[in-house]
């Protein structure tokens, strides 16, 4: 029998933030180099000529990754909760001191340059396969450490048909709290074996399954963060109730599409 809701990770799993980060700080980049009335200090001009955007991109998701593992990890009760954006700002600034591109951008843009994250492009399947969950009377939800705010920008950037959006900010907690996976349970007035948790992160199904839900893996490219040896063996031992690799499905139906036709019944 199909869940009565599928929860969704976003970054990666969703939608293809590699992509749309690189994309933006490379254009916005060369709009600084190339611009007549640009006047930045020459060793600014030389880093941002020869940096790699893409390792740059992958530096700032790390941090995203530190950041919402120490809160899991300490006692997230005794400080206030910082939102996804707030760190993003954060961090971004630091990143661009770290690697001498600081006077790149004023501050209004490296603000704005913060919220490319509710800006992502989506996978190819994911909005289609997300339609067809939803004709199927499959609840779909966000479950994602991003803010409540990024997360409605990007339902209406990538046309993701939610029909649910629920936030760690609503919990006060980071994945892999199970404060998270708990509380979007209880939202759906629902048990959590009548949910399943969809991700490309073994690390975020395993802390849904020790909550009681099911899980489904979505491989998706560069992002699972196991090695391939811990991958082999996840995969041996069965924990995960649908695996959907990265070469399942037939070309356009691959990622949630193929998850639409295992739960319809389909090989």
């Amino acid at each position: 029998m199909a869940p009565k809701a599928l929860l969704f990770d976003v970054f990666g799993t969703t939608v293809n933030w590699r992509a749309t980060v690189t994309t933006t700080l490379s254009n916005h980049a060369h709009a600084v180099l190339s611009s007549p009335s640009s006047s930045l200090p020459s060793t600014t001009r030389l880093f941002a000529s020869t940096i790699d955007w893409s390792t740059f991109a992958q530096a700032w998701r790390d941090t995203y990754k530190t950041f919402t593992g120490d809160y899991t990890s300490s006692s997230s009760d005794s400080k206030p909760f910082k939102t996804v954006d707030q760190h993003h700002h954060d961090s971004l600034i630091e990143l661009l001191r770290e690697n001498g591109l600081d006077g790149l951008w004023p501050e209004e843009e490296i603000l704005e340059l913060s919220k490319i994250w509710h800006f992502l492009d989506s996978w190819p399947d994911s909005s289609k396969g997300l339609t067809q969950l939803n004709s199927m009377d499959i609840q779909t939800c966000t479950l994602s450490n991003g803010n409540v705010s990024l997360l409605t920008d990007m339902a209406k950037h990538a046309n993701l048909p939610w029909t649910h959006i629920f936030s760690s900010e609503h919990f006060d907690a980071y994945k892999p709290s199970p404060k998270v996976y708990n509380g979007a349970v209880e939202k759906l007035g629902l048990q959590a074996g009548e949910c399943a948790m969809v991700a490309a992160h073994l690390g975020d199904l395993k802390a849904a399954r020790e909550c009681g839900m099911k899980t489904i893996y979505v491989e998706r490219e560069a992002e699972e963060d196991l090695s391939k040896e811990e991958v082999a063996q996840a995969k041996a031992e069965g924990w995960v109730d649908i695996w959907v690799g990265i070469e399942d499905g037939k070309e356009g139906e691959k990622g949630f599409l193929e998850v639409v036709k295992r739960l319809s019944g389909g090989e």
